[in-house]
């Protein structure tokens, strides 16, 4: 009696999306599931980026004095996914990264300092600033310079303020 007086009707059972995705759909979503949909609003997106930048470009100013055409009607553009670009791996490669203009050259494949061989991805690297295999990555195995002692006294000394209390006058 209460949907009579109100209005509301309750779905009568899931709805499956519209592209037969095999998910559920809503009517909010255009009876679509969330993916599908979200996918639908990025293409129109896309879609009226690419044809503003069409129109920007014929209707633009031009600095030329020649005949310039003229586009009548819609146009209908289809317009993939765009993945975007990592630029920093481009730039890295592509600019100079010493300060006198030239480049680094190229660094061979990582090595034990130890014992030479090749360790690649697997390297250790020390406190001392050298890279170790497996067998030499303890300090004890490639004797390490590295001064771990004062290292931790340090740590321990800056973790661990002394605390004294300011001396009371004696009434």
């Amino acid at each position: 009696m209460e949907h009579k007086e109100t209005g509301c009707h309750a779905p009568e059972g899931p709805i499956l999306c519209v592209n037969n995705c095999g998910f559920f759909g809503s009517p909010a979503t255009m009876n679509m599931c969330s993916k599908c949909h979200k996918d639908l609003v990025l293409k129109q997106e896309q879609a009226k980026f690419a044809a503003s930048s069409f129109d920007s470009i014929i209707n633009g100013s031009g600095s030329s004095s020649e005949k310039e055409p003229i586009v009548l009607g819609n146009v209908d553009v289809m317009v993939g996914p765009i993945e975007p670009k990592t630029i920093s791996s481009d730039l890295s490669v592509a600019l100079p990264t010493a300060e006198d203009g030239e480049a680094k050259p190229k660094k061979g494949p990582s090595r034990c300092n130890a014992c030479k061989k090749r360790v690649g991805l697997t390297g250790f690297n020390c406190r001392c600033g050298h890279t170790f295999c497996a067998m030499h990555r303890y300090s004890d195995k490639h004797n390490c310079p590295f001064d771990y002692r004062t290292e931790a006294r340090d740590a321990i000394a800056k973790a661990n303020p002394v605390v004294k209390a300011d001396k009371l006058d004696k009434i």
